[in-house]
């Protein structure tokens, strides 16, 4: 790398640092990575001239949208340093006007505070907002960490936090949660509360842009979970768990109809538009562990807007001599489309992919059926022979 020929860097040798067409990158690596989780009764985007109260701790902070690791080690200081970008109310009183945005937050974070710290609640005065708005946006989650500052113990978003959701539930008004932080935290006692969710996670200093442009309906959410949400605390699992992992619906010996209970899978993400999967084919109905297996499908805008896919393809293992992964992801792609236009997806992916770590530590691919799943289309291959690599590595 040199760094040892030049051990000091200078600002004059990165001319283009933060320059307007990196900024233009990070806020299309926001808007392409937020995640609208619900949108009932089609409540999103808001219609021009909305009257919105942002409240929530997370709602008026660029710490927030940063994290940990940003600007300093855990993250507490960036409000000093990133005053240049907007917070998520700043971003929504440019979008929809100052006189359509009242904010009153309920629930603050200390400034410069440990990350499970909270200000003395003031719930009462977010509910009295209330009264003269349209839709409420609840901007919770949690405050930066990282490290073992950054270890909790209990994954439920704060009580304060959920307590004033609940109240404001309580006024009648429809509410649109902003799950803001770099895990998950547990709302399932809320999220029946809300009519609308998008998890922003840790998106930058443009992350307040990008969202005010989903709720306005200038960009449709396209980002997909990249882990799996749980529902409860005791019930943490991967999106490619093993069948003896399933924990919901045994009610006994002889009646194991078990089920894995999230909050959101892996890979889920909703848009302001509707696709459809057809024709699922792979070059090899049957192969070998030398063959390139090439998936392709059909994907059709079937909405009234523009928007992007997150074209995944998913293995399952039907019968193997250890049990098998539930299903893993093998290849995706994001492809944009117009209202009623259809693109061909093509996803390749080698056949020794499919191998798994065997008792030995060493590398197999068993002869047997394998289930390849795009969307909602299925379609069974079949490896012909057992291959087994000598050494750990493939």
């Amino acid at each position: 790398l040199g760094l040892f020929d030049t051990p000091n860097t200078y600002p004059k040798d990165y001319a283009d640092f933060a320059c307007d067409r990196h900024e233009q990158v990070a806020l299309q690596a926001a808007e392409e990575s937020e995640i609208l989780l619900k949108n009932n009764g089609g409540i999103l985007p808001l219609k021009k001239g909305t009257k919105i109260l942002l409240t929530g701790p997370n709602a008026n902070s660029m710490r927030c949208l940063n994290g940990g690791w940003s600007y300093s080690w855990q993250g507490h200081l960036t409000d000093r340093f990133a005053s240049k970008y907007n917070t998520i109310y700043k971003a929504l009183v440019n979008k929809f006007g100052k006189k359509n945005i009242v904010l009153e937050q309920g629930v603050t974070y200390p400034a410069e505070g440990a990350y499970h710290e909270e200000n003395e609640p003031e719930i009462e005065k977010a509910v009295a907002a209330a009264s003269d708005v349209d839709v409420i946006v609840a901007c919770i989650g949690e405050n930066s960490y990282c490290e073992t500052p950054g270890n909790l113990s209990d994954l439920a978003v704060s009580e304060n936090q959920r307590n004033l959701v609940k109240a404001l539930a309580a006024t009648g008004k429809p509410i649109i949660l902003i799950l803001n932080g770099g895990r998950p935290r547990i709302i399932s006692d809320i999220e029946p509360l809300a009519d609308g969710i998008v998890n922003i996670l840790l998106p930058g200093n443009f992350g307040g842009e990008a969202l005010a442009n989903i709720l306005a309906g200038d960009t449709n959410p396209s980002g997909k979970m990249p882990y799996t949400y749980p529902r409860h605390q005791a019930e943490l699992t991967t999106y490619d768990y093993r069948v003896s992992e399933e924990m919901d619906k045994m009610e006994g010996a002889y009646d194991y109809d078990a089920v894995v209970s999230v909050q959101w899978p892996f890979g889920y993400g909703l848009s302001y538009t509707t696709f459809k999967y057809d024709n699922l084919r792979c070059s090899h109905s049957e192969f070998g562990v030398n063959d390139d297996l090439v998936f392709t499908i059909d994907v059709t805008n079937t909405g009234n807007c523009t928007g992007k896919e997150v074209v995944m393809l998913f293995s399952r293992d039907m019968v193997a001599s250890l049990t098998p992964d539930n299903r893993r992801l093998r290849a995706f792609e994001k492809v944009e489309l117009k209202p009623g236009e259809t693109k061909t997806v093509t996803l390749p992916i080698k056949a020794s992919d499919l191998a798994f770590v065997d008792y030995d530590g060493k590398w197999v691919l068993e002869k047997g059926k394998f289930r390849m799943q795009a969307g909602t289309s299925v379609m069974d291959i079949a490896c012909n022979d057992t291959y087994k690599w000598t050494t750990p590595n493939k």
